[in-house]
């Protein structure tokens, strides 16, 4: 009798297949990025499990091991709880700014700039081994920029180095990075040990301290120094913005000779839009008129220049579509009961550059829709998107994490935006101290936290979820502030790699590539820290394409799986994929604090793949040297 296409779906070989294809496409969609994380992820989840509801796998009691209930569990996982409690945590101690007292002392201390870097570097290393490392980075921004200006150095021999050194912390115990609780948790589940908090320290220590020598050393020769104007002052960043011609414009008919107008002198117009028409350069014979949307690219010298020109430019009444100025004019009316022109009184007004904290509320909206939710009366002068310059009408873009924004307002305009959290003042301003009646509070829980787990008196999810219960019954932070604290990217990444991680187990899927790559490549044949070296390049190449979280909860059974099929103690292989997986040092996109320094150290792409694929090697080749003697493989 000839098979049916449902019986050989429902074959165990085509499930294998059938959650391998879905693990490659996962990763295509991370590299490529088509569309978000967080959809790709849904996308993904919502296909394996309609897929093992209608093609169950089967235990000899008839019951599925891999229902909805079972895949879904990576949610309520408790690493991925910890890792979210401990977000709430790292939050706490920055609203109370508890380390704010540190980053004064290091901004005022008086010492050489090689060695006062060489020193904050070290103890971003240190307060990343135990905190969130992405607020850290946050925290040091700013400081670092102080610090720039102050010695004349190069920012761009500053930034990268802050996110390397924050990862590299990540390496030295369990808190340090979520992706290592992730895999101590992928661990549990394949029938190991959790990892203690301190049981990576000594290999973790070589391997970051070994690699802070790169840092502190040989990087500043790999990385160039950026134009004059850059590093002595953010006036030479290029940002875009738009603007909408008004009925009363004194430039109203000029004509563009040679792809220029004499009205703008020191600004680049990118693109105009007239109705539904896309106008390019050179604009020849073009005549300006009322409605024209200008597209421009210009320093932050040259747009205030043109916003105190034109007083109005940048803040017209809200035609349909158009406006995307971050003012709330009905609001600013009832409350000032003044002109329009009003919030550009030099008078108490600043200019700032902020960036898009990562747990923003604007992420995901356009500038149109922030401007119909938020309440401030700050008018938005231009945009910087990790060094690429857009040319589409600025209400077609959604803000992301990282993204820079050139605000101009009064203090107390910006600083609720700052307080929640949404932005991050990187020039301009130092913003207000915050208050730090709680911070002892946030530091007694911190410290306890870490103490409890290390003598073993709790688990680290529950010490965790204790700690940011603590930190908002404390006062440290209210529970709205706590919420937003918790990513969602990391929730849905996490949890749908967790389910096709136990897919790929129960399924053979994790076995079947084991031994592909064991008995394909020959690798049974050739000694055991040959296939581990191997092993951890690999996933230190794949970490640097995709997210470092998908990455880890997706080859700790592939890992295991090989160690068991060459005779090596599994435990062995995923500590090397949580070192490996920390390992996202030649690509902006494989960690998060990439992607925030990219903006204010004036970063390309090449940028990272210049100074970070030789970090990557040298993290390998000093792996690979240390861990036989470690293991005594």
């Amino acid at each position: 009798m000839e098979s049916s296409p449902v019986n050989f779906i429902d074959t165990a070989n085509f499930k294998m297949v059938f959650v391998l294809l879905s693990v490659l496409g996962l990763l295509i969609l991370y590299i490529t990025k088509l569309i978000s994380v967080e959809v790709s992820s849904l996308i993904i989840l919502t296909f394996v499990l309609l897929f093992f509801q209608f093609f169950p796998v089967l235990d000899i009691n008839g019951s599925n091991v891999l229902s909805t209930s079972v895949l879904l569990s990576g949610f309520s996982n408790p690493a991925l709880l910890a890792v979210l409690s401990l977000l709430v945590l790292g939050e706490g101690i920055v609203r109370t700014g508890a380390l704010d007292n540190l980053g004064e002392f290091l901004s005022g201390i008086q010492l050489p700039s090689t060695i006062l870097f060489a020193i904050i570097f070290l103890l971003v290393v240190t307060l990343s081994a135990f905190l969130n490392n992405t607020p850290i980075v946050l925290i040091f921004i700013p400081i670092l920029q102080s610090l720039a200006s102050r010695f004349d150095f190069s920012i761009g021999r500053l930034m990268m180095p802050l996110s390397y050194s924050a990862i590299l912390g990540g390496m030295i115990t369990l808190v340090g990075s979520s992706t290592n609780l992730l895999i101590s948790s992928s661990m549990v589940d394949q029938g190991l040990d959790a990892l203690g908090i301190f049981e990576i320290t000594p290999f973790g220590l070589v391997l970051a301290g070994s690699a802070m020598l790169y840092v502190l050393f040989i990087m500043p020769i790999l990385l160039p120094e950026k134009d004059i104007m850059n590093r002595r002052t953010s006036n030479g960043r290029q940002y875009i913005s738009q603007f909408v011609v008004p009925a009363d414009a004194p430039f109203l008919g000029e004509v563009a000779l040679a792809g220029h107008f004499e009205s703008f002198p020191n600004i680049t117009i990118k693109v105009i839009f007239r109705d539904d028409k896309r106008i390019q350069v050179p604009f020849d014979n073009y005549e300006v008129r009322a409605g024209d949307i200008f597209v421009v690219a210009a320093t932050r010298v040259a747009l205030t220049k043109i916003a105190t020109t034109f007083r109005g430019l940048f803040h017209p009444p809200l035609p349909y579509g158009y406006d995307f100025q971050l003012t709330r004019i009905r609001k600013y009316e009832e409350a000032s009961k003044d002109n329009l022109d009003t919030s550009f009184n030099e008078d108490g007004t600043i200019l700032v550059e902020a960036m898009i904290s990562p747990s923003s509320r604007m992420i995901g909206l356009t500038l149109t829709q922030f401007e119909l939710q938020q309440s401030q009366c700050a008018i938005f002068l231009g945009i910087q998107r990790r060094s690429t310059m857009r040319t589409t009408r600025m209400t077609d873009m959604r803000i992301k994490s990282g993204d820079i924004l050139l605000l101009k307002g009064k203090p107390n305009e910006l600083e609720p935006l700052r307080n929640e959290g949404d932005i991050v003042m990187i020039s301009g301003t130092r913003g207000s101290i915050p208050k730090r009646s709680h911070a002892k509070r946030a530091i007694v829980i911190f410290i306890a936290t870490i103490l409890s787990v290390s003598f073993g008196f709790v688990d680290i999810a529950t010490a965790s979820i204790a700690a940011a219960t603590a930190t908002v019954l404390s006062g440290c932070i209210n529970f709205r502030q706590a919420a937003r604290a918790i990513d969602k990217t990391i929730y849905l990444l996490a949890g749908t790699s967790l389910a096709l991680g136990t897919a790929m187990t129960v399924t053979g899927g994790a076995s079947y590539i084991a031994n592909s790559i064991v008995f394909g490549l020959g690798l049974n044949s050739m000694s055991p820290i040959f296939v581990l070296s191997s092993f951890f390049l690999l996933v230190a190449i794949i970490t640097n394409l995709i997210s470092n979280h998908a990455c880890a909860v997706l080859f700790t059974p592939i890992g295991i799986s090989l160690a068991l099929s060459i005779g090596i103690d599994p435990r062995v292989f995923a500590i090397t994929c949580l070192f490996a997986c920390n390992c996202s040092f030649a690509s902006p996109l494989g960690y998060q604090t990439n992607l925030l320094v990219m903006g204010p150290g004036h970063y390309g792409f090449m940028d990272f793949v210049r100074a970070g694929l030789p970090l990557v090697a040298f993290v390998w080749i000093v792996f690979t040297l240390i861990a036989p003697m470690y293991w005594e493989l």
